[in-house]
């Protein structure tokens, strides 16, 4: 952990976790059966709800740097991080959209959903970290297979 971070760093991450999961629960983004009904285009509520957070973010992307030079509880410079678009984004993005259409919930509104007592939903997140878990015992054997050194010539 950085030593450096203001001691008010973990404190305010629980609140914005606290305020996210309420308000996925109140907007109904935690019930599967809403998310389902939204990706069968069949209730666009949750597209009003997935563009005012996009709002609300796009005003803070553009608006906090240009008031403050770096994050004020880390101290970080801020800045873009582009990444490549790749094959890599194209199948790990179809991959969690299928998962996401299976199951009817995509991570953070799972989370939420054990918090209104959708105690089955229990078995989206085992399957989570389970992915996930296999996705890094993948990728690490392909890192170390892409350097391991060749044979002699």
């Amino acid at each position: 952990m950085n030593q450096n971070r203001h001691p008010l760093f973990m404190p305010l991450i629980l609140v914005g976790g606290l305020i996210f999961g309420f308000g996925l629960a109140y907007s109904h983004m935690a019930r599967p059966e809403v998310v389902l009904d939204f990706l069968q285009f069949s209730d666009f509520g949750l597209l009003f709800v997935m563009f005012g957070a996009a709002i609300v973010s796009g005003i803070a992307f553009a608006v906090v740097p240009r008031i403050r030079d770096s994050a004020p509880l880390t101290g970080d410079v801020y800045g873009r991080r582009l990444k490549p678009f790749d094959r890599n984004v194209l199948i790990g993005g179809g991959i969690f959209g299928v998962g996401w259409g299976l199951s009817g919930i995509c991570p953070g509104a799972a989370y939420a959903s054990l918090g209104i007592g959708n105690v089955t939903i229990l078995w989206v997140v085992v399957g989570m970290f389970a992915g996930a878990y296999l996705q890094g015992v993948w990728r690490g054997k392909r890192a170390a297979a892409d350097a391991a050194p060749a044979g002699a010539d």
